[in-house]
């Protein structure tokens, strides 16, 4: 009788160590399910997670270049398999290229013609001013649009005319081609009727040194360029309004321009589209702010 009751203890045990064994094994098993689903999802996370790659071909306008460039840098930075080149060799060209395949990227700082507009899309990025410059040591402080045309055409030949010194007014303008020189002379109206004695000069960087250099001379320039220059150059006053981002945005200052980006939206690659995008972002609003241009968002 002692040894049945043994026997039966025996076998109620190993009941219970089978089936906790069980319970051990079943939890292991869906602990093993688990994170066999953890590894499937980890998996199919990175495979759907594709990072952008390729080359940003851009180029145009010498006004943008600086604000592309800023914005282009740090969606580099973002995205570090893309790079990205800017040829700065004007708006026009800018314009051209992009219709001939040259860049995938054009950037103007004028209007766009009418008979430049067709297959191609054109956004307005941000906006910017044109500044009239003058050589620190001019005591001229304002002009008006018509006096700023007297100049340009030939028609005032001397800063004594302006409530200046007695000396002749040397007249800087910009190459064909220059998008800062299609709208200003646009804007002020001059036309075909540029006088034959301005200096050309290629790009606003120019512009700056030599009216720095050039007691007597004038010439206009970008927003970008004046602030950069500050220490060499001045702005003149247009109508009595001071050249600032707050005039351009309350359109009080007449000098004032877009920034343009031109693309065929058949030939640009992801990167691409991707700045395109980024651009119209609030940061990248915040960059080209940042590098001088005005933000238009």
């Amino acid at each position: 009788m002692k040894n049945k009751k043994i026997k039966q203890i025996l076998t109620a045990a190993l009941s219970l160590a089978l089936v906790i064994g069980m319970v051990g094994c079943s939890n292991g098993n869906n602990g093993n399910k688990d994170n066999n689903n953890n590894s499937s999802n980890n998996n199919n996370n990175n495979q759907t997670q594709t990072s952008l790659s390729g080359s940003i071909n851009a180029g145009g306008s010498t006004s943008v270049e600086k604000a592309a460039k800023t914005a282009l840098e740090e969606f580099v930075a973002l995205n570090p398999d893309v790079t990205f080149e800017y040829d700065a060799t004007g708006s026009s060209t800018g314009i051209k290229n992009v219709k001939d395949g040259t860049y995938k990227l054009g950037f103007s700082s004028r209007e766009l013609k009418e008979e430049e507009k067709a297959g191609i899309e054109y956004k307005t990025i941000a906006l910017d001013g044109i500044a009239l410059a003058i050589n620190p040591s001019n005591g001229v402080e304002n002009l008006t649009l018509e006096q700023i045309k007297g100049i340009y055409t030939g028609e005032i030949t001397n800063w004594l005319e302006l409530g200046g010194n007695d000396a002749d007014i040397v007249v800087v303008s910009r190459e064909n081609g220059s998008g800062t020189r299609s709208a200003f002379e646009e804007i002020v109206g001059i036309g075909d009727l540029l006088t034959q004695k301005a200096i050309i000069k290629s790009g606003n960087g120019e512009v700056a040194s030599y009216v720095a250099g050039e007691p007597n001379a004038i010439g206009y320039t970008s927003f970008v360029t004046l602030e950069s220059n500050s220490d060499k150059i001045k702005g003149v006053q247009v109508e009595g309004v001071t050249p600032e981002v707050t005039n351009v945005q309350n359109e009080s200052y007449k000098l004032s321009r877009p920034f343009i980006m031109i693309y065929d939206t058949t030939k640009i690659n992801d990167a691409e589209k991707a700045f395109v995008d980024f651009l119209f972002t609030e940061e990248g609003q915040d960059l080209m702010g940042e590098a001088g241009a005005i933000k238009i968002k």
